[in-house]
């Protein structure tokens, strides 16, 4: 029997960025990710409501602040989308200019766009199809 996570949602994603104004801007032009607060060397920004009161977060810091690795060790950052949403905010992303991959992973039914934002984190944007697989 596999233990049971207690974790409920996805609290935040953190990246180390080079250009901070840049990201930001990118992040709430693109996917209209609302800053939830502001410093000097970061940006949070809101993907969602969370759980429990917690908003699900995007912590954008910036890496000359020396507090962390050089460089960053995520792969990717993924969103939920609805269904509905995967055409449009296809042709929506490719209208910006962004090279979008399409992919379909069957064997848990998730249909996927992934782009990449300005410093070359890859982005998904994800949803469930339960048209796709067996």
């Amino acid at each position: 029997m596999e233990p049971q996570s207690v974790v409920k949602a996805l609290g935040e994603v953190a990246l180390r960025v080079n250009d901070l104004l840049l990201m930001k801007r990118f992040y709430q032009e693109v996917l209209g990710f609302q800053v939830l607060g502001e410093f000097a060397s970061a940006a949070l920004l809101k993907i969602a409501d969370g759980y429990g009161g917690h908003t699900q977060v995007l912590g954008l810091f910036d890496r000359s602040v020396r507090v962390g690795p050089d460089h960053t060790t995520v792969d990717h950052i993924a969103f939920t989308i609805a269904l509905g949403d995967f055409d449009s905010e296809r042709k929506r992303l490719e209208s910006l200019g962004l090279e979008v991959n399409v992919e379909n992973h069957s064997w848990v039914k998730w249909r996927s766009l992934y782009f990449h934002d300005p410093e070359g984190n890859q982005v998904e944007l994800v949803c469930y199809d339960g048209s796709l697989g067996h």
